[in-house]
């Protein structure tokens, strides 16, 4: 039986939630919002799509995956008008990474400036989490 391990946040700070769960070869990583590390939101959709990224890779690398993982990506945005420039900032952010399947759905908001969230499910390489 396979168990379950909860991976706890890189800054660790309690929250109501753990960084990622895992299970078996399988990464589900808690909601990732565009907020940077000294705690600030970008302004920009494009902006704030490469932040989520950037959050949602940390994650990933520390659970022993990567963004070349991903089996599938949902993403939350505030916004039907944000969709293109959200595009374009996705696409370049992952540059030479495959695209992982993505599903966009538009929300009614989000507290303060954010403008996306976005959660994932990823394969583990093996490491062990750190």
């Amino acid at each position: 039986m396979n168990k379950i391990t909860r991976l706890d946040h890189a800054d660790g700070k309690p929250r109501s939630y753990p960084a990622a769960t895992l299970l078996a070869d399988l990464v589900f990583p808690c909601g990732q919002i565009p907020v940077t590390a000294d705690g600030t939101t970008p302004e920009t959709i494009a902006e704030q799509t490469v932040v989520c990224l950037d959050n949602l890779e940390a994650t990933l690398l520390r659970a022993g995956s990567s963004l070349d993982a991903i089996l599938q990506i949902t993403v939350y945005l505030a916004a039907i008008d944000d969709f293109e420039a959200y595009d374009e900032a996705w696409r370049n952010r992952f540059g030479q990474f495959p695209l992982p399947p993505r599903t966009t759905l538009f929300v009614q908001g989000f507290r303060g400036q954010k403008r996306i969230e976005l959660t994932a499910i990823a394969h583990r390489h093996g490491e062990e989490a750190k």
